[in-house]
């Protein structure tokens, strides 16, 4: 894991996730759905193909999306560049959030992969950054909750 901050777009991983937004589902559009973005981020490898299978990498990306799509609630703005400069909007559905949520619950609540220990928190565990990396989490997933309680 290659990152400089507690943030999953601050990471290899949430960088890949950038890229493949911006190459595939950014070009043509002026308004995203994160249900779309996250249908696409299943078809090429993002996300497994149920909540059972724990991967670092499906939780980084459901990280990075998760702040990407909370960002833009917050600052109607993306990360820098120029790719992103023609959205002007960004919706979700309740299932996309709760899609979402269901991830980052499930790193929370530190439920297991095949080897007995989710790889993301393994590794955030003996971070010096660990309590703030938690605040985020916690934060990043009542922001989701508090999206669903409003009634998108």
């Amino acid at each position: 894991m290659g990152a400089w901050g507690i943030r999953a777009l601050q990471s290899d991983e949430g960088l890949d996730v950038l890229d493949f937004l911006e190459k595939s589902c950014l070009p043509g559009h002026t308004a995203l759905k994160l249900e779309e973005l996250i249908a696409a981020m299943k078809d090429e490898g993002f996300f497994g193909e149920t909540f059972e299978e724990i991967d670092f990498f499906y939780d980084q990306s459901a990280l990075a999306l998760t702040e990407l799509y909370l960002d833009w609630l917050d600052t109607g703005k993306f990360p820098d560049g120029e790719s992103w400069d023609h959205i002007k909007e960004f919706t979700a559905s309740g299932e996309a959030l709760r899609f979402l949520l269901r991830y980052l619950r499930g790193i929370r609540d530190e439920v297991p992969d095949e080897d007995g220990e989710r790889e993301i928190v393994e590794l955030w565990k003996d971070s010096p950054s660990r309590d703030e990396w938690s605040a985020h989490l916690d934060t990043l997933i009542q922001k989701l909750e508090k999206q669903i309680e409003g009634g998108i």
